[in-house]
């Protein structure tokens, strides 16, 4: 059981009383708007997603971690990484992704947990490139990519949506010049 943390977060592996706060996390609009086709989630949606993110823990060797927030236990969201099978021509890829509840936002808990996601797919998997796909519009999730040391690489349409979506890279030769 991989556990990750960080001065503010412990980055962990999901647990059954997670389903309904990450439920609430994906219900409301205003979180949802850049992810896919901007649809909220109900909380047995939710269950399945869970489900999903531990089954690709157990395939990949990594996944999705719930995101607690150190000082008072409470779940803010997730980041971590996943295959983006939802993008095909960006594959063999793994990317690094994160969503947490709006009262988490603007206070840089999305950029500390990512950075460690991204540590843990360097340093503990030896990946050699990690991706993160945002919507065209999503300045904020930008501004973490660019924080996380990533930088553009293409611009396409994500399928599963039709919404324009751009692509940011970064390889391991450029992420431990950067860690020195």
């Amino acid at each position: 059981m991989v556990t990750l943390e960080t001065p503010r977060l412990i980055l962990r592996r999901w647990r059954e009383e997670d389903v309904a706060p990450m439920a609430a996390v994906n219900a409301d609009p205003e979180v949802m708007r850049w992810i896919r086709d901007g649809s909220v989630l109900d909380e047995q949606q939710t269950r399945r997603r869970v489900q999903a993110w531990e089954s690709e823990w157990e395939s990949e060797g990594f996944g999705l971690f719930a995101v607690e927030i150190r000082s008072t236990g409470e779940l803010a969201g997730f980041t971590g990484l996943s295959v983006p099978n939802f993008l095909p021509e960006v594959l063999p890829a793994v990317e690094v992704g994160w969503r947490l509840g709006r009262a988490h936002w603007g206070q840089g808990l999305a950029t500390e947990a990512a950075a460690a996601a991204v540590r843990f797919g360097f340093q503990e998997r030896g990946l050699e490139r990690i991706v993160s796909i945002a919507q065209v519009g999503n300045n904020a999730s930008e501004r973490i990519m660019t924080k996380l040391g990533m930088h553009p690489a293409r611009e396409t349409v994500n399928p599963s949506c039709d919404r324009r979506v751009r692509v940011f890279e970064l390889a391991s030769d450029q992420y431990a010049k950067a860690a020195r």
